[in-house]
């Protein structure tokens, strides 16, 4: 790709502003509350609060561009996912966070996955590394919510729309997902003769089994939020419009069992340990597969791309590949 390295769209722009005393003071400053901190936070592609009462944060994606994980998207989820490490370093023993949500501010679209012009881009130019460095990042973002940022927080995936690909993965990759009834999901790589590698067949493989993994990665399809919830991969599926409500109300029953459901989480982490050294290992094999694609599959990803920027999740879902 032209113009600005790869590496540079992932430049760290995360600042949290304080405000200077008027006059200098023997006293320590006031600690600044975390939903404050939060709100002071800002991002090209992200929006963010922190609701102290619940003490939940939440996370609406809205990319620029296509509605996949743009670079942009990408360095902020980084940025954000650094600034809650941090948050609750300083808050110590004192949970500030007990539940993560993360959304789409995008209308019938969760995400649609990898930036499909910078795969062409790269692979038509042989640029490995720049292929590399952005799957990293993707892998980087998936493991950090995967292991819920090494705190007792429960992260919740609310998918209102379309989650294909990275989107799905970025789904899958919560402990609880919660979706409205006309949401999508899939992994169409392999009709362009690829597979979803920034973690599907890690954590479909350890929420279902290898064979109904590989099945689902092989097939292509597209399945239902109600397909999904008959394998166990989504807790509720509710009515369109209804999800911001049950992910509230779901916040409000878990808050009573939080300790037991935090505890739980982190059970299944230790038993089934999902190691970014695992993630990084398989997105290299993306990588080196990404680079053996054919120019008819380009072609293919080409339309897909297209679909996916006329931002229609209809026409991404059921493009036509042949």
């Amino acid at each position: 790709m032209s113009g600005t390295p790869l590496a540079a769209r992932f430049d760290d722009r995360h600042l949290i502003g304080h405000a200077r005393p008027a006059r200098p003071s023997l006293a320590p400053p006031a600690p600044v509350p975390a939903h404050l901190q939060v709100a002071a936070e800002r991002y090209d592609e992200l929006e963010v609060s922190l609701d102290p009462q619940t003490r939940t944060y939440w996370c609406s994606m809205a990319p620029k561009g296509a509605p996949s994980f743009t670079p942009g998207l990408l360095r902020d989820l980084a940025a954000m996912q650094r600034s809650i490490r941090q948050l609750c370093t300083r808050a110590g023993s004192e949970e500030v966070i007990r539940h993560f949500v993360v959304q789409s501010r995008l209308n019938g679209i969760f995400n649609l996955g990898g930036d499909l012009e910078l795969f062409a881009d790269a692979i038509r130019r042989r640029d490995r590394e720049g292929l590399l460095r952005y799957a990293l990042a993707c892998v980087g973002v998936v493991h950090e919510n995967a292991v819920s940022y090494d705190q007792r927080i429960v992260t919740i995936a609310l998918v209102q729309g379309d989650a294909l690909g990275g989107g799905f993965e970025a789904a899958l990759s919560c402990d609880v997902m919660i979706a409205e009834r006309s949401a999508k999901f899939g992994f169409p790589e392999i009709l362009f003769n690829l597979f979803p590698g920034m973690g599907a067949y890690s954590l479909l493989s350890r929420r279902l089994d290898g064979a109904r993994a590989e099945k689902m990665i092989l097939s292509g399809r597209i399945y239902t939020a109600d397909e999904l919830d008959s394998m166990g991969l989504v807790e509720q599926v509710v009515e369109d419009g209804k999800g911001q409500q049950a992910v509230r109300e779901y916040i409000s029953r878990a808050s009573r069992r939080h300790n037991g459901q935090s505890t739980l989480s982190a059970a299944r982490r230790l038993v089934q340990p999902l190691r970014l050294e695992e993630l990084r290992a398989v997105t290299e094999l993306w990588v080196d597969a990404a680079l053996r694609v054919r120019e008819v599959d380009l072609r293919k990803m080409g339309r897909l791309k297209a679909a996916q920027g006329r931002r229609s999740p209809a026409s991404a879902a059921d493009a036509s590949l042949a």
